[in-house]
């Protein structure tokens, strides 16, 4: 006789935890009208059972978690016996009740120097520092700890990160932070595309500041959460605009079916589990939820 057929689920977050909250998952078959609905807790991994094996068992599937986001996708389920499917899931943003940030004393030593270079950010002007860190909003300090992880991350040709090119920052925002560099970050990194390490980017969205013309802009290969350097100069000062990028994908990685911030600039909370998940960088922040 054959074994019942059996969905198990491991529901995950970008860290491979179990959620530990109870989840509404919702099964529609794609071929026989049956529908089945259960609430489980996310503690373990879930089995579900009473649904239908191949040739017959194939289902859309949704999962809506309270505190993270909702998740859908096709699943084929085996003829008999156990189908098991992982799901990893972001969180949601707006489900985020506070956000632990690593001590400024264990920063990395590069961004701690940039910090303390950085006395004139916009809206923060005479905070340096110490002082600078401490008074940045989470949103802002979010998207300042994704660069600079990613930055500090990305060795160019030469040895050196990019991070410890960035001089002085000017402005942040949650989705990316204007900087005073060096012109030859401009050159090593221009240097680095015939390495594979960026390629050439289109500049026209990225308006030059005041005086300053454009010089250029260059992306990491990373399929999901590419760095973005645009470089702007004004005889021999360089600026950049650096982000992050989703690249449009943060939908396909997890499979997400709904994304409120679509159209939006790209919410650094998100920005953090690409990063987590996708290319095991720490950017030194946890999330309450």
């Amino acid at each position: 006789m054959p074994a019942e057929v059996k969905l198990r689920l491991a529901l995950v977050d970008v860290y491979g935890k179990p959620l530990g909250e109870t989840v509404d998952v919702l099964l529609r078959n794609q071929i026989l009208s049956g529908v089945k609905r259960v609430s489980v807790n996310a503690k373990n991994k879930i089995d579900i059972t009473g649904l239908s094996g191949a040739p017959q068992g194939r289902y859309k599937i949704d999962i809506d978690p309270p505190s993270y986001q909702y998740l859908s996708r096709f699943i084929n389920l085996k003829a008999s016996g156990i189908t098991e499917f992982p799901f990893t899931f972001p969180v949601d943003p707006d489900k985020v009740t506070k956000v632990n940030f690593t001590a400024y004393a264990k920063l990395v030593e590069d961004l701690r120097t940039l910090l303390e270079k950085s006395g004139k950010v916009l809206g923060f002007e005479g905070k340096k520092g110490q002082d600078l860190y401490g008074s940045l909003d989470d949103i802002r300090k979010a998207g300042l700890m994704n660069i600079a992880t990613k930055l500090d991350a990305t060795r160019l040709t030469n040895g050196r990160t990019a991070l410890s090119y960035v001089q002085e920052l000017n402005e942040l925002r949650g989705d990316r932070f204007f900087a005073v560099v060096p012109k030859e970050l401009r050159e090593e990194t221009q240097n680095s595309v015939d390495a594979g390490l960026f390629h050439e980017a289109d500049q026209s969205l990225h308006k030059p500041p005041p005086g300053f013309a454009h010089a250029g802009s260059f992306k990491s290969p990373d399929r999901y959460g590419n760095v973005q350097l645009t470089f702007f100069m004004n005889g021999n000062d360089y600026v950049a605009d650096i982000d992050i990028d989703d690249a449009g994908g943060f939908e396909h990685i997890f499979q997400v079916l709904r994304n409120k911030f679509s159209g939006k600039p790209t919410h650094p909370y998100n920005i953090h589990e690409i990063l987590v998940f996708r290319q095991k960088l720490d950017p030194g922040y946890t999330f309450e939820l």
